[in-house]
């Protein structure tokens, strides 16, 4: 019997629910908890970068014209495929995290629970956010919760798929669209969920994944006039970064979710913050008449 060759995965990038080379050419190296290799992903690249605003921002008026309904259906068709490929999320975050098999298991549950969670989320966020405010005057005064916009969010760099999908859902489900930046170090469940996001019902653009370094990526969605907000958990624990991307955000009145202390623990009940942070509230003012 013949000795095969092992097939190495070289992973691309995400843009526009299609899965190009970076512009650059560059890959690097992706080993596990051991140190042993594992695949090589694409390094990407200010250009990939820029490619990815554009097929976010060609996505949004569709994506946030959606029904809440619709966009739960979506997000809950995310979950069943990822149930269905299971085995291979368990395999990644192992081999990413160093988690035995069983406590890998409960990552990729409380993942797809997370996801499910966020799907319920999707219709009834304008009955909790929005309000019918009491206004002295014959007026009807409401306020209703509209999504920001194009949306960059640096991904957690150890929690390589429960935090991923923490940070990621909450920025969709309200009609906002997403440019990731995946953990440079633990990027194998960011790629596999690229494959899950292609093979389900969310349209090319709403989710784009870029694999990299997020100090060299970061500051040109920072800076970038067409994103909207930017959410900098994926940067927990590095202040000088963090600053440096705060004030890239200023130019253009970014909303910017700024970077915790430390990593959080995703485990917790994420509440409403995560979704409210890319939602403007819109108030509109209607005369009652007699």
């Amino acid at each position: 019997m013949s000795n095969r060759i092992d097939v190495r995965k070289t992973y691309k990038l995400f843009i526009g629910g299609a899965f190009p080379r970076s512009e650059s050419g560059y890959s690097y190296v992706v080993n596990d908890h051991k140190g042993a290799f594992v695949a090589n992903a694409a390094l990407a690249s200010r250009k990939d970068a820029r490619d990815a605003v554009v097929a976010a921002r060609k996505a949004f008026p569709g994506w946030s014209g959606r029904t809440a309904y619709n966009r739960a259906q979506v997000l809950y068709r995310v979950a069943e495929v990822m149930e269905d490929r299971r085995p291979q999320f368990v395999q990644a975050v192992q081999q990413s995290e160093g988690l035995s098999g069983s406590k890998a298991e409960g990552v990729v549950d409380a993942a797809v629970d997370r996801l499910v969670w966020y799907a319920g989320w999707a219709d009834k966020l304008a009955q909790v956010v929005g309000n019918a405010n009491p206004v002295a005057g014959p007026f009807f005064n409401l306020s209703t919760p509209e999504p920001t916009g194009v949306v960059a969010v640096l991904a957690p760099q150890r929690s390589s798929l429960l935090g991923l999908v923490s940070v990621l859902a909450p920025v969709v489900v309200s009609g906002n669209t997403a440019v990731l930046v995946s953990s440079y170090e633990r990027p194998l469940p960011a790629v596999n969920l690229a494959e899950v996001l292609a093979t389900s019902d969310v349209p090319g653009g709403v989710v784009n994944i870029l694999t990299g370094s997020a100090a060299t990526v970061a500051p040109w969605l920072a800076s970038h006039m067409d994103v909207n907000a930017i959410d900098l958990t994926g940067v927990a624990g590095d202040t000088a970064l963090a600053a440096e991307l705060e004030v890239a955000a200023a130019d253009n009145l970014k909303r910017v979710r700024r970077a915790p202390a430390a990593e959080p623990d995703w485990t917790l009940d994420p509440g409403l913050e995560p979704m409210t942070a890319f939602l403007e509230i819109k108030t509109v003012w209607h005369p009652m008449g007699l």
